[in-house]
């Protein structure tokens, strides 16, 4: 085993020590627990170099070390492996998540499943609209000045809007106005719907064509996402039981309640094919420097719609908690393809 092997496989010793005990890890501790086979004085020599790197820090005057950003980062870009489920936490999201009737059932049951499976914060982003396709387009006339514009994604996901109309409507012209709709719209991303809406009064009879505005208009609307209705938050209250992890839970809950952070870093995920981890001060946020998050971006037919990922300390069961992120995000992709 060369060097930097063996400080590599050091600096894996003391990230599982400090993981499992949240006590600083010593060279006499490696030695009690590890078959690294060398010395007592080589784990000193390594653990003075990965100290020198910025892999390990001394806490307080105490011998142990405990791992920096830099050393957790190191740590999972080196995992091998991640920690396969057992029998019983696939069976467990397998039946807690087949059992879910809509989109947002989907959702809010893989929030909860994450949060119990990793005893962290869970949070599943909501489909990007602008990622999905039109399924349909449903307009449903509630008196002769009102109709409820309804649009189903590929996703499941659903937006209905009532549309005030300034003339009164017959049912024929609803009628003409919703297959052109569908026909012009079906199938295409949402992102490319404005180029096509554009040139929709082109497919109508003149007299539908004002009509066909007040229409479009609304619906352009629509594909304006506000970011308060894209997230889904759950096990907060397992913060509380890492106490000893975080000096200060207020921060954290704040930026908790910033939807536009989590959003940005679950959007790293979706950008990514692998698994995102964020960790301490990579979060690009203060209220988040004693955190780290893991997520893993989901969808249909080889598209990434969203993520799921957890947030928690960055004393974290890594390897435990990307498996099982990994799993959840690959339950939901395919409970959505098969809707």
């Amino acid at each position: 085993m060369g060097v930097e092997e063996r400080k590599l496989e050091v600096l894996r010793a003391i990230v599982a020590d400090y993981i499992a005990t949240n006590e600083p890890v010593g060279s006499r501790a490696l030695v009690d627990r590890h078959n690294l086979g060398v010395s007592p004085a080589t784990i000193r020599n390594d653990m003075a170099a990965l100290e020198e790197d910025g892999l390990i820090h001394q806490p307080h005057t105490s011998a142990g070390r405990v791992p920096t950003d830099a050393g957790y980062r190191v740590f999972v870009d080196k995992l091998t492996e991640i920690k396969p489920l057992s029998g019983a936490e696939r069976r467990a999201i397998h039946t807690f998540l087949d059992g879910a009737v809509d989109l947002d059932d989907v959702l809010r049951r893989a929030v909860r499943t994450l949060a119990q499976l990793t005893r962290n914060v869970a949070v599943v982003q909501y489909p990007s609209l602008s990622r999905s396709r039109i399924r349909h387009l449903e307009l449903v006339m509630l008196s002769s000045t009102r109709l409820m514009l309804v649009l189903i994604t590929d996703t499941g996901r659903v937006e209905q809007r009532i549309v005030e109309l300034p003339v009164e409507v017959v049912d024929t012209a609803v009628f003409d106005l919703r297959a052109t709709l569908n026909a012009q719209l079906r199938d295409r991303l949402l992102s490319e719907a404005a180029v096509v809406i554009a040139e929709l009064p082109a497919h109508v009879v003149p007299e539908l064509r004002g009509l066909l505005v007040t229409l479009t208009t609304v619906l352009l609307e629509v594909l304006v996402e506000p970011s308060s209705d894209r997230i889904l938050l759950g096990g907060t209250a397992n913060l509380t039981e890492r106490s000893l992890d975080f000096p200060a839970i207020r921060p954290v809950l704040e930026a908790l309640e910033e939807q536009v952070v989590l959003l940005r870093l679950l959007d790293e995920s979706v950008a990514s094919s692998k698994i995102f981890v964020a960790i301490g001060n990579e979060t690009m946020h203060e209220g988040l420097a004693a955190t780290a998050v893991v997520s893993s971006g989901y969808g249909v037919r080889g598209s990434t719609l969203g993520a799921v990922g957890v947030l928690g300390p960055r004393r974290m069961d890594y390897a435990h908690t990307m498996a099982r992120v990994a799993a959840v995000a690959r339950y939901v992709g395919m409970l959505l393809e098969e809707r």
